[in-house]
């Protein structure tokens, strides 16, 4: 039967063992998972698909929109802009099909860290959830620093707050504090430890209160548009005076914009019908966002010329140009609620991954506990909150605030690849507990005694065929049908596991395709001929995966993979190709200096990785059974149980 058990073998295993380790999946939470997890607290099933969507828009749109425009039509797109936010919109609704499929499948708290311990490992997954920690950290810190400046506008001026919300130096230290931004984000912290129905309707107020400015920044900026005549499309450069790379370059700056939706994910476990609604939550967010982006883009740059716009705040300005300066306060207002509703949004999902890591073992219990009364993670949410409000306080985080972009890029890509994973190559065995040796035992003996009793009969009537009579030829000739039942048998089983062998090699095949083309194509500093060699052996690499991919059937198990009836992710394998493609390019143009800190950031979550997240696993004792044979081994532990 090819039960595997995760034990320690001593030290001539141990590099195997710790090869093991990273590769070692778990299953997707079930109902028998669930019911030998009932001694523990779980999170609350309050949310409906309009509380998803408040979080995904609330989380997506920041106050970013309201200064992005400027930029990226000077430097980018011109006119063209809102083609540009359509088009980095259609990019992250690739990585969007793909979180839909995976997260009403296994709808538990993680998001991609969940995904990828299913589809990849135990040591990818750490990687995605070390660097998601970081993401929402350095996210939220960064967020909070920005609204103090927002709420001074409110105020009439920069230095117009309140002296104990003020920023102020601290000479002896070198450094510019903000209390405003620790406040705000102890705000949020007790929010959310409230309860998660509670939180979410704050956000979902406050979510609203930024979509009224962007509609009355659409309304109001449209009536200015008609009165003037769309001066702004009235050109001699025409609408694309960039080009259409422009246009390309204004969509790779303008994604980040979108990086937001994956928050609903990560509350998958407080869904109350996750298979319909996380879907239709997700969708609809990034709907939403993407909609009210282009109308706001194509309003802004129809009322003043692109190069005429003011790089810091262009729909403040291009009012102003009109004579509505009082347009500025309702801007501001649209800014401040943004900042506040993307600042919950950051806080929510990390003490979700803190709880799914410690769940399973890779990280102290502490951080697993759901408080009986809230049901919330509350300590891993006061810590969250304690760490980001120090970080607000007292740095500067704008510096790393790409740092952010490498955590979200990162999970994109993992779950556009366990997509692929899921479909041709699902896990075909799943880890249970130690606890049920006897039950594997006993079912493994079980099969292993029909496998001995058909190969006897196989035997003893091929034998008496010869010798026998008339009276044995009808036994003869049903026991000589034998042999060829098992020969088919073999080779279908030899065809699938040849099958899956080739799907698994393209599909990582289309990984490092995706890296040469995205790497030569990013590095303009290659000599020409070099670059345009990578970039050909990474595109039939990415071609010819696809190719066998598209004509290889996908495997039968995905259909019982998880959680089924849920939403099935269209264009496989193509999709999430593309994502992976996108997701790459993105990565590899963040700059050396993201890199770096990220690398001292992962280089710290391998070490706590290699000294207590493998040790401590929940998996470092787990048996591995063939999936199709969990529910008879549940059936049989039952069994044996002595009844009360």
């Amino acid at each position: 039967m090819g039960f595997v058990a995760e034990s320690n073998q001593g030290a001539n295993g141990g590099a195997k063992l710790g090869f093991k380790s990273l590769v070692r999946r778990k299953r997707v939470d079930s109902i028998h998972s669930r019911s030998s997890d009932s001694g523990h607290h779980q999170l609350a099933k309050e949310l409906s698909i309009l509380h998803l969507i408040a979080i995904g828009v609330g989380s997506t749109i920041g106050a970013g929109v309201y200064i992005l425009v400027g930029t990226v039509a000077r430097e980018h797109s011109g006119p063209a802009l809102a083609f540009s936010f359509l088009i980095a919109g259609i990019a992250a609704a690739l990585s969007a099909f793909c979180y839909a499929e995976l997260a009403s499948r296994c709808p538990s708290a993680g998001s991609a860290y969940h995904y990828s311990y299913i589809c990849v490992g135990e040591g990818l997954a750490w990687i995605i959830g070390w660097a998601l920690i970081l993401e929402y950290t350095i996210g939220g810190s960064a967020v909070a620093r920005g609204i103090s400046p927002n709420l001074a506008l409110l105020f009439g001026g920069p230095d117009s707050l309140p002296p104990f919300l003020a920023r102020y130096t601290v000479p002896a230290l070198g450094i510019v504090v903000d209390p405003c931004a620790a406040i705000l984000v102890f705000v949020v912290t007790a929010l959310l430890c409230v309860g998660i129905k509670e939180s979410t309707f704050v956000q979902s107020v406050v979510t609203i209160a930024n979509i009224f400015a962007m509609i009355f920044v659409i309304l109001a900026g449209g009536y200015l548009g008609f009165k003037s005549g769309w001066t702004g499309y009235k050109l001699s450069s025409g609408y694309f005076p960039y080009g259409v790379d422009g246009m390309l370059a204004g969509a790779s700056t303008v994604f980040f914009s979108y990086i937001g939706f994956d928050s609903v994910a990560s509350t998958a476990e407080e869904v109350k019908n996750p298979q319909r609604d996380l879907p239709l939550g997700i969708g609809a967010a990034l709907s939403i966002c993407c909609m009210l982006y282009m109308l706001v883009s194509a309003v802004i740059v129809g009322l003043v010329p692109y190069y005429a716009m003011d790089p810091d705040t262009p729909i403040s300005s291009a009012f102003a140009s009109h004579g509505i300066q009082w347009a500025a306060y309702i801007i501001t207002i649209g800014a401040v609620t943004a900042l506040c509703s993307t600042l919950m949004g950051s806080l929510l999902p990390q003490p979700r991954i803190l709880m799914a890591m410690a769940r399973d073992g890779l990280l102290p219990s502490f951080f697993s506990e759901v408080n009986p009364r809230t049901q919330v993670p509350v300590k891993s949410t006061i810590l969250t909150g304690l760490i980001a409000a120090t970080l607000a306080f007292s740095m500067d985080v704008e510096q790393l605030a790409g740092m952010v972009s490498v955590g979200t890029l990162l999970a994109f890509t993992m779950v556009a690849i366990s997509v692929l994973i899921l479909r041709y190559v699902p896990p075909d065995e799943v880890p249970l507990p130690s606890s049920f040796q006897d039950a594997i035992d006993s079912v493994s003996l079980r099969y292993s005694n029909i496998i001995s009793t058909h190969e006897t009969d196989v035997e003893v009537s091929t034998g008496q065929s010869g010798v026998s009579g008339e009276k044995n030829t009808p036994k003869g000739e049903i026991s000589a049908n034998y042999p060829l039942i098992a020969k088919v048998a073999a080779e279908a089983i030899f065809s699938e596991k040849k099958r899956r062998k080739i799907a698994g090699w393209m599909i990582m095949l289309n990984c490092v395709g995706a890296l040469i083309l995205t790497y030569s194509a990013s590095n303009i500093g290659l000599p020409s001929y070099f670059r345009l060699t990578l970039c050909g052996i990474g595109g039939l690499l990415l071609l010819f995966s696809l190719a066998v991919l598209t004509s290889i059937e996908q495997d039968d198990a995905r259909h019982n993979f998880g959680h089924t009836g849920g939403f099935i992710c269209p264009w496989v394998p193509l999709l999430p190709i593309l994502s992976i493609l996108i997701n790459t390019y993105l990565l590899l143009n963040l700059g050396a200096d993201t890199w770096m800190r990220v690398s001292v950031w992962l280089v710290i979550g391998v070490f706590v990785y290699v000294f207590y997240g493998r040790t401590h696993s929940s998996l470092q004792h787990a048996v591995y059974v063939p999936a199709s044979h969990v529910d008879e081994i549940y059936q049989s532990s039952a069994e044996s149980l002595p009844s009360e």
